[in-house]
């Protein structure tokens, strides 16, 4: 509207200056005058700008795509905006965003003739929401009142999700298979090869169920589901998947909780936000100093540069070189790093040894102590 507003201001511009523009500029005005009409018509043709919508650039990767959708979505959801009356609109252009931008056929649908060209050939109509993150605590499905009679559940599938401190450092995207039985109705005889097993489900300590469960090869009851390791999170941390768990005949299907586990490092340890790492030095090294990097997480390089005396034990820190906080990804934990010295194992002559003792100038130090303080 804001653009056909000036094209009309133009033209009365034009108009009340007939008298004194040459034709030069008559001319000028009337190209002015198409250019915005094109360009608002361009406008109305191309729809919404998905791109503007999540806050990317037009070349952003798949993984910036779904942590922008991920990270709006905890934001506009309508739940959370009770008191924003365009709350609901927000969280469906976004929704149409991602739908959209997710998909590499619908975006280059998209990237070549705009949303209108995108719907026309059948783009549209999914909610990604909930197959994409699981639970953020928001109530889906539709709310119900006090007082109901609570509707029976099937059992929750708690799942660990083996990950890397690489993958809790950076973040990642993980897809994981879920295979369960899914219960539909089905008239006369079943048209998919479907076959029944024997199962045993734990019930408690000492207490087992056998059970059978029907087991389909074609029915729909395999399902991927994609899990964000957001950066920072925790070993132990949980995600919900609503509705995934185990199906009830007579009531809604429980829930299925991905739970992180890291796996073990090979040089950090974490505790926290921070990181803890080991070097080992020559003797020489630890004497006169050195120069060395360290290659972090993420294959950036950690540089340390020493110009003294580094004793076993010794330990310095890097602010800023730990993990990222879960809760603001710009703030980092420390990184210490304690030094190890590996002595020479040769054998020295008598020159040698009257040479380091000139160079050391020490005198001898037996002193005993207690190093466990109690412990």
């Amino acid at each position: 509207m804001s653009t056909y507003v000036n094209a009309v201001h133009l033209v009365n511009f034009r108009e009340k200056s007939n008298l004194i523009v040459n034709p030069m500029a008559k001319l000028g005005c009337h190209f002015i005058l198409y250019l915005c009409l094109v360009i608002y018509s361009l406008i109305v043709i191309a729809g919404r700008d998905y791109y503007t919508i999540l806050g990317v650039p037009r070349n952003a990767n798949t993984n910036q795509i779904k942590k922008a959708y991920r990270r709006l979505a905890k934001e506009l959801h309508p739940d959370k905006n009770k008191d924003d009356p365009e709350a609901e609109q927000k969280f469906q252009d976004i929704n149409a965003a991602y739908e959209a931008l997710s998909d590499p056929e619908k975006r280059a649908t998209y990237d070549r003739c705009g949303e209108e060209c995108l719907k026309r050939e059948g783009g549209g109509g999914a909610d990604p929401f909930a197959s994409f993150f699981g639970d953020f605590g928001f109530p889906f499905g539709g709310g119900g009142g006090g007082g109901e009679q609570e509707t029976p559940r099937g059992a929750n599938v708690v799942m660990d999700l083996y990950v890397t401190l690489e993958e809790l450092y950076t973040g990642n995207f993980v897809e994981i298979t879920r295979n369960k039985p899914v219960v539909r109705p089905a008239k006369g005889t079943r048209k998919c090869n479907c076959r029944q097993e024997m199962v045993t489900r734990h019930l408690g300590p000492g207490r087992f169920q056998m059970m059978q469960q029907n087991v389909c090869d074609e029915c729909p009851n395999v399902k991927t589901l994609e899990v964000e390791i957001e950066a920072g999170m925790a070993d132990g941390q949980e995600s919900r998947f609503i509705a995934e768990g185990e199906p009830h005949v007579d009531g809604e299907p429980g829930d299925l909780i991905v739970r992180v586990k890291a796996l073990p490092h090979p040089v950090f340890e974490r505790r926290g936000d921070d990181l803890y790492t080991n070097v080992t030095l020559t003797l020489q090294d630890a004497l006169v100093g050195f120069q060395m990097d360290i290659e972090h997480l993420d294959g950036h390089k950690v540089t340390i540069l020493r110009d003294k005396v580094t004793w076993p034990g010794a330990r310095i820190r890097k602010k800023g070189e730990g993990m990222p906080n879960y809760e603001n990804n710009n703030l980092f934990g420390t990184m210490y790093i304690t030094f190890d010295v590996e002595f020479p194992k040769k054998e020295f002559t008598d020159e040698e040894r009257n040479s380091l003792k000139g160079i050391l100038k020490q005198t001898s130090n037996h002193r005993s102590y207690n190093g466990l303080h109690g412990f």
